[in-house]
């Protein structure tokens, strides 16, 4: 568990991108760092945990959200047919559930991605290759979304490698014309 309540630098920086009061997902939320940041930002919310401990300790009022204890990992996806303003994950990885969080993407919907990469092995925990990002892993699996930003690299406080990406998917034109009809043509 984080006994650091500070928001990640990154979620502080694109947490703009999300509509005002649009609902944010914090998968594998832990004590709830980025569910509190939210929170203030009158954002509604939707977090889920595997540890029950993990949940209960999160202060925030019950009328502010749904907090959900799930094994995401070996049981169903708790938000089936639902989609979110912004889905929020940092320091978790399970390449099986990458494409139900895209699904969970609703139109204009924001996706703030951060967690260790390809080198971490050489400063710390984790190391196992399950766990890291490959190179370029995040921008491969957003290949669909507008990338806003998107680091991959060494940070020093803690030492560590990460990969971590704000993107968007795009809304559906407001104007009921394909959107396919709005792009210009190629010179």
């Amino acid at each position: 568990m984080h006994t650091n309540l500070t928001p990640s630098d990154w979620v502080q920086r694109w947490s703009h991108l999300v509509r005002p009061g649009g609902t944010v997902l914090d998968v594998a939320c832990g004590q709830g760092r980025h569910a509190y940041w939210f929170y203030k930002r009158n954002n509604p919310l939707a977090l889920v945990d595997r540890a029950q401990a993990a949940i209960d300790s999160i202060a925030i009022p019950a009328a502010a959200g749904e907090k959900v204890v799930a094994d995401i990992e070996a049981g169903p996806w708790p938000f089936v047919g639902r989609r979110f303003d912004a889905v929020v994950v940092t320091n978790y990885l399970w390449r099986p559930l990458l494409p139900t969080l895209l699904d969970s993407l609703a139109p204009g919907g924001v996706l703030l991605y951060e967690t260790f990469a390809q080198g971490n092995e050489t400063v710390g925990k984790p190391s196992r290759p399950d766990f890291l990002l490959r190179p370029g892993e995040l921008l491969e699996v957003c290949k669909r979304l507008r990338v806003v930003a998107f680091e991959d690299g060494y940070l020093e406080t803690p030492p560590r490698f990460v990969q971590r990406i704000a993107a968007v998917r795009e809304a559906a034109p407001a104007t009921g014309v394909p959107r396919h009809a709005l792009q210009q043509p190629s010179a």
